[in-house]
């Protein structure tokens, strides 16, 4: 999404550019060229991860010996790039190795898009159950099942259009990422169709924090009550991306947090880089935004052996300071696990027998054996830290109905150091009843139950194949969680 990264969608009748476009084009093509291309020997190609409504490929970078409940990292490529490229420059495969963690990276190809950009600005592939949007939900899903990641512990990040689209992701499935971040990207939903694209890139609309928030809680499931932890990063020198970007994602997510606009604390890093921290209402970061002098557009990285150093330079890798390293203590995955603190673990152990005791329309209740020489326990909702406790059980209230959580708890010693987390433990709320609908095609896609995609109908969240978008084909769908349906022609036990 730099220059030659403008989004152009081959759908409809849209097969060329506008004149203005390619003039663009033809100025910058000598940048069209994605790099050079490390060694991908560490990237596997992983298939039969869903459905795959939106034609992407999965790829991972697994370390060995990876443990059962390790976190999950998704990452996104920019325009004109590919996984191997992104895995082989952005230093992710570092810190996946260092901390313990898996990388997938999701890929999309010039089929779907003529520069190979993911369609952040299509309604039809960024909105929750939808085209690519849900494609990449299959590759969080699959990767839990294959790999025992955390389903708590899973954050997305990604470049330029990669950063359009983690935004849209962050908004359309915020149950499902406890961060993100978002490298020279947009606001969440700030285009919808290909026109207001250009817009957003090169002047973003001046919309209020409460308009860009309203714009993310229009794309959640309805009572989301949690929400995933955003870095934001971007270069000052960025005419691609403009910088007025990052101030509008900063107005968007500070507001869905409801903390306001204000600075928690002000900070200077290497590579000339400005990180200003918005702490939520317990003093933990809930948005970062990273403002790096002199950088144009791309993903800040640091080559270089040393702790804080990664990546690879090259087109749209610019040298000047390790954006993964930071992002990954941002979300906690350097081991401490609380984010943006960059201590190791103390000496007191997990806490053992973590157990779901009750649950109710907004309530889950957990139990666990007390540690010896605790001072008080942390408990962690999805990887956000929810309260802590003197004693050894504790009831999370304000969830939302028919929804999973993820819990783990720690223990803090006298001094203030906390030992290592538990492992997780899965809650469902109750309160949802399941409805069946049946009706044609066309009618399940006027009411929102499904969605039209190149002539053919889809079921809403399920992504399940329906036929011809037409009055004549019935099926029963039946409705699962919010926003999610299933066939069910043969039995609808609703």
């Amino acid at each position: 999404m730099s220059q030659p990264h403008l989004p152009r969608r081959l759908a409809g009748g849209i097969r060329r550019w506008a004149a203005a476009a390619a003039g663009a084009l033809a100025l910058t093509a000598g940048l069209l060229a994605a790099g050079p291309q490390a060694s991908a020997a560490s990237l596997i190609q992983v298939s039969g991860f869903g459905t795959n409504p939106g034609n992407l490929s999965m790829y991972a970078h697994v370390p060995d010996a990876l443990p059962t409940g390790a976190p999950l990292v998704l990452a996104l490529h920019g325009c004109t790039q590919s996984a191997s490229d992104y895995h082989a420059h952005s230093g992710w495969s570092t810190f996946a190795d260092r901390y313990g963690f898996a990388v997938v990276y999701p890929q999309t190809t010039s089929a779907n898009n003529a520069n190979s950009c993911f369609n952040w600005f299509e309604a039809g592939d960024s909105a929750r159950g939808r085209g690519e949007a849900l494609s990449i939900k299959q590759m969080v899903d699959k990767a839990v099942a294959q790999y025992g990641s955390d389903p708590g512990r899973v954050y997305i990040t990604g470049l330029s259009a990669g950063g359009g689209m983690t935004a849209n992701m962050l908004a359309a499935y915020p149950d499902v990422f406890a961060g993100g971040s978002v490298a020279s990207g947009l606001p969440a939903r700030c285009a919808e169709a290909l026109t207001a694209a250009y817009t957003c890139m090169y002047s973003p609309p001046d919309r209020t924090p409460a308009q860009w928030g309203d714009l993310v809680r229009s794309a959640a499931p309805a009572g989301t009550a949690s929400w995933p932890r955003v870095a934001i990063w971007q270069g000052t020198a960025d005419t691609t991306v403009r910088p007025a970007n990052a101030t509008e994602l900063r107005d968007q997510w500070t507001n869905v947090w409801g903390i306001g606009q204000t600075p928690s604390d002000t900070r200077n890093l290497t590579g000339g880089t400005t990180v200003t921290t918005y702490d939520d209402a317990s003093g933990r970061p809930a948005v970062e935004v990273y403002s790096v002098s002199g950088m144009a557009h791309g993903l800040a990285v640091d080559p270089g052996s040393g702790t804080e150093q990664c990546g690879t330079a090259g087109t749209y890798y610019p040298d000047t300071i390790c954006s993964s390293y930071h992002t990954a203590r941002f979300w906690g995955l350097d081991g401490d696990g609380d984010s943006d603190g960059g201590e190791n673990p103390g000496t007191l152990p997990a806490p053992a027998g973590l157990t779901v005791t009750a649950t109710t329309d907004t309530t889950v209740a957990l139990t666990w054996e007390a540690v010896a020489g605790a001072s008080y326990y942390t408990v962690h909702r999805n990887g956000t830290k929810v309260s802590t406790t003197a004693s050894s059980h504790y009831t999370d209230t304000g969830l939302a109905t028919g929804t999973t959580y993820s819990y783990t708890v720690t223990a803090t010693d006298p001094a203030g150091t906390a030992g290592a987390a538990s492992p997780a433990v899965i809650a469902t709320t109750t309160g949802y009843t399941p409805t069946c609908h049946t009706a044609s095609n066309y009618a399940h896609t006027t009411a929102g139950r499904a969605y039209a995609s190149g002539g053919l109908t889809f079921a809403e969240g399920s992504g399940q194949a329906m036929g011809l978008w037409n009055t004549f084909t019935i099926h029963t769908l039946q409705q699962t969680a919010p926003g999610h349906y299933v066939i069910a022609d043969e039995a609808c036990p609703a």
